[in-house]
């Protein structure tokens, strides 16, 4: 069959399978291009299939010889459609991997479940015993508790209601957003959901059954953004959640305390995710930001932002690069008061009918499309994919 996207909103109801394959080859060429670093050998990633983890993935193992394990919630091909995009990373990544003498480990299932926890200290068990850094990149719009009980996650507002500007994906457009007053109820929920809380269960039960290496380290991935995205961002729900996250890093480091080990949050930018294209309104920040910062040569994507994450402020020569607050800070180019200066002149200037001669919208759809295969170069979009032998791979 042909592929061609299918875009609902900001959401990708399909994807490429041989354009995922040149995506996860083209971010290898990166890490491949920039040079060997020092790291860990040992890594479990909660959350690898896409966005921040899969890029950490390919980081760690081609540019420090990591030997990993792959958390992630992915469909494969079936009668209900081709499959998601992070379904086909994780078998290129594998292949990848492999051909290069790497172990690379896929576990399909729902990452907040125990049984997930005890298949992953399983395979840890079997492989290595140990793991030297645990991952967590897991982004949701709901889990499961153990009682039975699925609890949601919900992008709103807290104190007022937030109207702005909206990107639609789908038709290439502005619309107006509003991110209307979340109840208590529904920010105690998305905490639940996107917190610390999982994190924290995870690295005890990892700790319980002797899985962490002296020394291991834990890094949870989080997001806060300039004064000027507060009311949809840090101030709302999900703003909620990623403090509780923060929290919770305290709360592992003194946890490892007894094998030498630390718990961090790494801060990233502003970048093109699924999950980031998602959130109402801060496609156009994003937008915006993107323009200004490539414009200065400061710009980076998912694969650049976590090998220097890794090179360079976590296994570098000066060690952990980190505040007061266990934040790795990797938004320090996006918060430059330059580049907020120059976004936050543009900002309010954008209108449905000017916003594509402003900032680098052309570029956030591109990164968008490439996260779901499409609009890769040397792949042929007209050419069949044969679906019935991409459903015999393994992931």
């Amino acid at each position: 069959m042909i592929i061609h996207p299918q875009i609902q909103g900001c959401v990708a109801r399909n994807c490429h399978p041989i354009g995922c394959r040149a995506a996860v080859e083209q971010q290898i060429a990166e890490i491949r291009a920039a040079g060997p670093f020092n790291g860990p050998r040992r890594v479990l990633i909660l959350g690898a299939s896409s966005g921040f983890g899969l890029a950490s993935r390919i980081a760690l193992t081609f540019g420090a010889g990591a030997n990993t394990i792959g958390v992630s919630f992915e469909r494969g091909p079936s009668d209900q459609g081709i499959g998601s995009a992070g379904w086909y990373n994780n078998i290129w990544f594998k292949q990848a991997a492999e051909r290069e003498g790497y172990q690379a480990i896929n576990l399909i299932g729902d990452a907040f479940s125990d049984a997930m926890r005890q298949q992953a200290i399983a395979t840890i068990r079997q492989l290595w015993g140990e793991v030297d850094l645990v991952i967590y990149s897991l982004a949701s719009g709901q889990r499961l508790l153990a009682d039975g009980r699925r609890v949601r996650s919900v992008l709103k507002a807290t104190g007022q209601p937030f109207i702005g500007w909206g990107l639609s994906l789908e038709h290439n457009a502005l619309v107006e957003q509003t991110l209307p007053l979340a109840s208590p109820e529904e920010i105690h929920d998305t905490v639940t959901v996107m917190g610390g809380e999982d994190w924290q269960q995870w690295m005890q039960a990892l700790q319980d059954a002797d899985c962490l290496a002296p020394g291991v380290q834990t890094v949870a991935y989080s997001y806060i953004g300039p004064a000027s995205t507060y009311p949809l961002y840090r101030d709302g729900t999900i703003g909620y959640a990623k403090e509780h996250l923060h929290g919770t890093a305290e709360a592992i480091n003194l946890q490892l305390a007894e094998l030498g080990g630390h718990a961090w949050v790494s801060v990233c930018k502003a970048l093109v995710t699924k999950a980031s294209a998602y959130i109402p309104v801060l496609p156009v920040y994003l937008g915006l930001l993107m323009g200004v910062m490539k414009e200065r040569g400061v710009h980076e994507g998912c694969i650049e932002q976590m090998r220097r994450l890794f090179a360079d402020k976590m296994y570098g020569a000066e060690g952990v690069i980190a505040d007061g607050n266990r934040l790795i800070r990797m938004d320090d180019h996006e918060l430059d008061p330059a580049i907020q200066a120059a976004v936050s002149a543009l900002w309010p200037k954008v209108t449905p009918e000017n916003f594509t001669s402003m900032g680098d919208f052309a570029g956030l759809r591109r990164d968008f499309m490439q996260l779901n295969g499409f609009e890769l170069p040397g792949v042929d979009y007209e050419a069949p994919v044969n679906i019935d032998a991409l459903g015999e791979l393994e992931p």
